[in-house]
């Protein structure tokens, strides 16, 4: 920033100090992160359908087949490429990097973060990876929250809480569903609903969905007229489709791991990138509806219009053969999870809200064709009704958010003629889910290393605290070997401590000895020469690994071993030494700056 540039914006600030007070920064900060997340939104759509359209030229279609195989090889390629020596810097998954954020970060999130997915994600997606835009436009808009925050000296709590309107933002914009947006950032991202953190996400949902409706007018990404009113007599069957959604979710979820797991063995990204590329070429090549996005093929099911979907196949499946349309539609169950799976493994950018819907709406045209195919009930289901309600299903199961879900596909349909069902397959995908897949996927991998952000305050803080500021290291370390003499000349008469990690010569922690072991002898010089430290040092308490234990689990420790200090042992070695004061007083910071 130039010097004179600086210092206008020095006064700037002075002047904001002076007359806004911090709520009421906070509140046009939201609107105007709102309205960065709206433009975020139209680039990443424009430019994706920009980079479709141009594949889609004329002589392209008539090599459509070949093309079919070869496009996401070239797209993830180039994407690996940009990555690699424009941006050189590694560009986190959407939701993931920014839930990481919150949680180890203190809000802070990259620069690069607000441009890098803008570009990376439209080409994933453009050239036929099949994941989706919503992730990358969470997570843009949410670096875009948090560097605005940076730059006005704003506090954690405050970048969290702008983090979160840019999330709703991102949501409201993509699609138009300014309430259901609200409630996805408190979903996922865990924030206080309170009046303080309401007008935010308000605000900033406000803005970026009047920005969305600025550039791209009353288009929605979602097609959906509800044609058939909701039946008593369905009741039964929704119970079912949530149960249902509910075995989709699990196997969507455990075969993402699976995938995601035999992609970590490669550590060259260019044989990730052709392992994963080519078997997603083949995917596609045999199943065009997996290409791309596939709001194409959710719009078809949601008008009951599978015909399209079931002809654009290589299988030569008639389009009026009721089973073989079912035994099509299953197989894009299966396999959509796989296709997103391999984009991710092969390097590509993007996220698994779309492939999550295009599995639910897929999901519930299924259960409903199965059961009017039966011709075992005396009426037929709304295959449509299903099929929306299925998307719920799914997002509940997957997402682990169930009333995003329900708002969602609320505000969709422009109503609430189907909020009953809706709360019912939700409502028992999530519980059934839950008890087989504790953390949804964004949140799966931070969870296995205490890292995950929740609603419970007390976790929270104990998460955000920095470890490394709380360890200890100015101790005076003794070996084994050496005498009584030793430990009271060079280390008791020069430490303040009063006690001290025995190591060997590779520094592998061993043992302690403390002043109260040796109280009763270190003034008796005869022993000085006769007794080693090897005799006279104990084992710990317990022992803390820098690597693996979080802060809750270190407290934890503390309160079952009754120590006040803790050795840490880091990668295999001696490192320093954490005390419960220590702990405890940091915890207490932590909580008053979390709670201002």
């Amino acid at each position: 920033m130039p010097a004179s540039s600086k210092k206008l914006f020095l006064k700037f600030l002075k002047w904001r100090y002076q007359h806004i007070s911090n709520r009421q920064f906070t509140n046009i900060a939201s609107a105007v992160i709102g309205l960065l997340a709206g433009l975020g939104a139209v680039i990443l759509k424009n430019l994706t359908h920009l980079i479709q359209n141009l594949l889609e030229g004329e002589f392209i279609k008539q090599m459509h087949q070949a093309f079919y195989f070869i496009f996401p090889i070239i797209g993830l390629l180039i994407v690996l490429l940009f990555i690699k020596y424009v941006i050189r810097k590694k560009v986190g998954h959407g939701i993931p990097s920014t839930l990481y954020a919150i949680s180890k970060q203190k809000g802070i999130m990259p620069r690069h973060q607000m441009w890098a997915s803008l570009i990376t994600a439209p080409i994933t997606v453009g050239f036929g990876g099949s994941v989706g835009l919503e992730g990358p436009t969470v997570a843009t808009g949410a670096a875009l929250g948090s560097n605005f925050a940076r730059l006005f000296h704003l506090n954690q709590t405050t970048r969290t809480l702008l983090i979160g309107a840019a999330a709703a933002g991102a949501m409201s914009s993509i699609f138009k569903a300014p309430i259901a947006a609200i409630v996805f950032a408190v979903e996922i991202f865990s924030l206080e609903l309170t009046l303080a953190s309401m007008i935010p996400l308000l605000l900033a949902s406000i803005t970026a969905i009047l920005t969305s409706y600025f550039f791209l007018g009353d288009d929605v990404l979602l097609h959906f007229n509800l044609q058939d009113k909701f039946e008593l007599s369905d009741v039964l069957f929704y119970v079912f489709l949530g149960v249902a959604s509910a075995a989709a979710s699990i196997y969507f979820s455990k075969v993402y791991f699976a995938i995601a797991k035999f992609f970590k063995k490669f550590d060259n990204p260019y044989k990730r990138l052709l392992i994963g590329g080519l078997l997603l070429g083949i995917i596609v090549y045999f199943i065009p509806p997996l290409f791309g996005e596939g709001y194409e093929t959710i719009n078809n099911v949601l008008r009951g219009n599978v015909a399209d979907i079931v002809q654009n196949n290589r299988f030569q499946i008639a389009a009026d053969t009721t089973l073989e349309i079912i035994m099509f539609l299953a197989g894009l169950i299966m396999f959509k999870i796989v296709a997103t799976s391999f984009t991710f493994g092969a390097g590509g950018i993007g996220g698994v809200f779309a492939p999550t819907l295009f599995t639910g709406s897929v999901t519930g045209y299924v259960f409903a064709s199965i059961v009017n195919y039966s011709n075992l009930f005396s009426h037929q289901l709304s295959l449509t009704n299903f099929a929306m309600v299925g998307m719920a299903g799914l997002m509940a199961g997957i997402l682990q958010a169930p009333l995003t879900a329900i708002f969602l596909i609320a505000e969709i349909t422009g109503g609430y003629e189907l909020f009953v069902p809706l709360m019912i397959v939700a409502s028992i995908s999530f519980l059934v889910s839950k008890k087989y897949i504790p953390h949804n996927i964004y949140a799966s991998e931070l969870a296995k290393k205490g890292q995950l952000i929740t609603h419970d305050k007390d976790k929270n803080v104990l998460m955000m605290l920095d470890l490394d500021k709380l360890i200890e290291t100015n101790f005076v370390m003794l070996h084994p070997e050496m005498t009584l003499g030793d430990v009271v000349n060079n280390a008791v008469a020069k430490s303040s401590r009063n006690h001290f990690p025995v190591v060997n010569e590779e520094n592998e922690f061993l043992g302690i000895l403390t002043i109260n072991d040796i109280r009763s002898i270190m003034f008796d010089k005869e022993l000085y020469d006769k007794v080693k430290v090897g005799s006279l040092m104990h084992a710990a308490s317990d022992i803390i690994y820098y690597e693996k234990d979080s802060a809750e689990e270190i407290l934890n420790k503390f309160k079952s071993c009754g120590a006040w200090n803790l050795v840490v042992i880091k990668e295999g070695k001696y490192f320093g030494f954490i005390s419960k004061s220590r702990l405890l007083t940091a915890y207490r910071r932590k909580l008053i700056v979390v709670t201002s």
